[in-house]
């Protein structure tokens, strides 16, 4: 039952992420019709919704474990070096500098980083639905960019320093993650298994 929770959530979480992507013309008359502000309220419902009925739903799941492939120990290592950009790509998204620019859309990367990296690391079936789930959805969503009007992001102004802020700061989350965040937010360890 967790599964069907697991891929309700999705839907909704992911759904409401890709309206730019299958129909952008609607998402523009939507937040014209609504105003910028109260569209953005709505959308921010909907993905709290689907993000809460998500996660709920891939706890669930994990507890009828249902294994589809065992990856090696050494994988976890690969997976953990994978990891390392992850937090300066999303910082980046918000902080821009050359590694915004080099990376063009940081936090599609970052996402796609991520998902590869738990592939590679858990072999269960909700693990596999969650995380290829979103690799799905980043590569189709980075296709569909050379196709529409890029939206821009609000973020600080291009500084000198920025590139800095996110390399230290992505950096120390990264640690504060594996040391400590894993384990309490989603029970395992990611050094330990």
């Amino acid at each position: 039952m967790g599964i069907l929770y697991l891929l309700a959530g999705m839907a909704i979480f992911l759904g409401i992420h890709s309206t730019a992507i299958v129909a952008p013309a609607w998402r523009d008359q939507m937040a014209a019709r609504l105003g910028e502000q109260p569209w953005k309220g709505l959308y921010g419902v909907i993905s709290i919704a689907g993000f809460i009925l998500m996660v709920w739903g891939y706890g669930q799941a994990k507890l009828e474990p249902m294994l589809v492939y065992s990856p090696p120990n050494w994988l976890r290592h690969i997976a953990a070096i994978l990891m390392v950009p992850v937090f300066p790509l999303l910082l980046s998204t918000y902080f821009p500098g050359r590694i915004k620019a080099a990376a063009q859309h940081p936090m599609l990367t970052a996402t796609k980083l991520w998902a590869v990296a738990h592939l590679l690391a858990n072999g269960m079936l909700p693990d596999i639905l969650l995380f290829g789930g979103f690799l799905a959805w980043a590569v189709a969503d980075r296709i569909s960019l050379k196709r529409r009007p890029i939206r821009l992001v609000k973020a600080l102004p291009e500084r000198r320093f920025n590139d800095l802020i996110v390399v230290v700061a992505g950096f120390a989350l990264y640690v504060w993650f594996v040391a400590w965040a894993h384990y309490r937010l989603f029970g395992v360890s990611p050094v330990t298994g």
